[in-house]
C-alpha cells in the first residue's frame, strides 16, 4: 500500500532542504504555496466534474441525453461554461452595500475551501490532521451561512433577502442534525482526529460495525446534508419559480460563479465527510476472514477508494433532487425540529449504550 506521508516527507527534506538547500521557513512556505495551488486545481476540477455529472444524471432520470456537443460525451461542456462565466461583465449596482456585496461570495468560497482541506484523500494524503479535526470541520463549514446572509441583505432586493433568510433558517436548523449525527459517530470512534477515525475502521467500516445507531445516523446525515447544501427537495432559498435565483439574484460573472462552485463543492464535502465517518474514508473494503479478498482490495490506491465512495454518495444526494418535489418552508422546518432532531438525540443515547456495553463488532 502506497503511503503518501513518505512522499511528502521526501519532498520536504530530500528535495527542498537537501537538494535545493532551502532553510526550514522557506521550505514550509514553498510547501504551503504548492499545496494551495493543488487545492485550487482540485477545487476547480471537481466542481467542473460535478456540474457535468449532475447534468448527465438529471438527463438520465428525464430520459434525455444531457450535454453531448462539446467534447466526447459532453465532457468539455462545463469547461466552456466556465470560460463563458469568466468573461461575463461584473454588474455594478447603485443601491447595494458594495463592500459586503463583494465580500459575501468570498466567505462562501472560504468556508468550502477550509472544509475541503480537512478531507483525507488517501493514506498520508491530508492537508490538516490534528486532534480536533472534526470539531474544526464543523466550525469552518458554518462560515458559509454568513456569506449567504450578507449576499441577501447587501443586495437590497426583496427576493434576495427572502432567499437569504430562508437559507439562514434552514442551514442553522439542519446544522443541529448534522452535528448530532457526526457526534454519534465520534462517540463510537472515541476520537475527534480524522486519522484516528479512519484507523478505527481498518477492519470493518462503521456503517457495518455500528449496528442500527450508525445506520440511523447515516440516513439523518444524508437528509440534513442535502438540506445544508440547499439542494432539492430542500432548495427553497433558490426557488426559481418564486425568488428568481434567491440570495444570488443580483450577482453576475465570477461572483455568481463563486456561489455556483461552492454549491457543488459543498456537495462533495458532505459526501466526503459521510465517507470518512461511515465508510472508512480511504480504507478499502475489508471482510473479516476473507484474507485473499482483503489483500486484493489493498492493491487499489487509497485516493481512488475515497473519491469513488464520495461520488456514489453524491449520486444518492443528486437522486434526491430529481426525485422528490420541493418542500414548503413550514414542512422543511417541521421535518428538522419535530422529527430529525428528536430521533437524533435518541440515537445519540442509543450509541452511548452500544459503546458502554460493547454491543458492536
Amino acid at each position: 500500500m502506497l503511503n503518501f506521508s513518505e512522499l511528502t516527507r521526501s519532498f520536504h527534506y530530500d528535495f527542498l532542504m537537501d537538494a535545493l538547500h532551502f532553510p526550514e521557513w522557506l521550505a514550509v512556505t514553498t510547501e504551503c504555496v504548492f499545496i494551495g495551488i493543488i487545492l485550487l486545481l482540485l477545487y476547480s476540477l471537481l466542481a467542473l466534474f460535478y456540474i457535468w455529472f449532475e447534468r448527465k444524471v438529471c438527463a438520465a432520470f428525464q430520459c434525455r441525453l444531457g450535454p453531448n456537443r462539446v467534447g466526447p460525451w459532453g465532457l468539455l461542456q462545463s469547461v466552456a461554461d466556465m470560460f463563458k462565466i469568466l468573461i461575463k461583465e461584473l454588474i455594478s449596482l447603485k443601491y447595494v452595500d458594495k463592500f459586503l456585496f463583494a465580500l459575501a461570495p468570498y466567505l462562501v468560497i472560504l468556508a468550502s475551501m477550509l472544509a475541503f482541506a480537512v478531507l483525507p484523500w488517501g493514506n498520508g494524503l491530508q492537508i490538516i490532521d490534528f486532534n480536533i479535526g472534526i470539531f474544526f470541520l464543523i466550525a469552518v463549514s458554518s462560515i458559509g451561512v454568513l456569506g449567504i446572509l450578507l449576499a441577501g441583505w447587501s443586495s437590497n432586493n426583496k427576493f434576495t433577502l427572502i432567499g437569504a433568510l430562508r437559507s439562514g433558517a434552514q442551514m442553522v436548523s439542519y446544522e443541529l442534525s448534522i452535528g448530532l449525527s457526526v457526534l454519534t459517530m465520534v462517540l463510537f470512534a472515541g476520537t475527534l482526529e480524522v486519522g484516528g477515525i479512519i484507523e478505527a475502521q481498518k477492519d470493518v467500516w462503521f456503517i457495518f460495525s455500528g449496528h442500527i445507531p450508525a445506520i440511523i445516523a447515516f440516513v439523518i446525515y444524508l437528509i440534513a446534508g442535502t438540506a445544508e447544501t440547499n439542494r432539492g427537495p430542500f432548495d427553497l432559498p433558490e426557488a426559481e419559480s418564486e425568488l428568481t435565483a434567491g440570495y444570488h439574484t443580483e450577482y453576475s460573472g465570477i461572483h455568481f460563479g463563486f456561489f455556483y462552485l461552492a454549491e457543488y463543492l459543498n456537495l462533495f464535502i458532505v459526501a466526503g465527510v459521510a465517507t470518512l465517518l461511515f465508510f472508512g474514508g480511504w480504507m478499502p473494503l475489508q471482510i473479516p476472514g476473507w484474507e485473499a479478498f482483503n489483500n486484493i482490495m489493498w492493491y487499489i490506491p487509497t485516493p481512488i477508494w475515497f473519491i469513488a465512495k464520495a461520488i456514489v454518495i453524491s449520486f444518492i444526494i443528486i437522486w434526491f433532487k430529481w426525485t422528490f418535489p420541493r418542500l414548503r418552508i413550514d414542512q422543511l422546518l417541521s421535518l428538522e425540529w419535530k422529527y430529525l432532531l428528536p430521533i437524533n438525540l435518541f440515537n445519540l443515547v442509543l450509541m452511548a449504550l452500544v459503546v458502554v456495553f460493547k454491543w458492536h463488532f
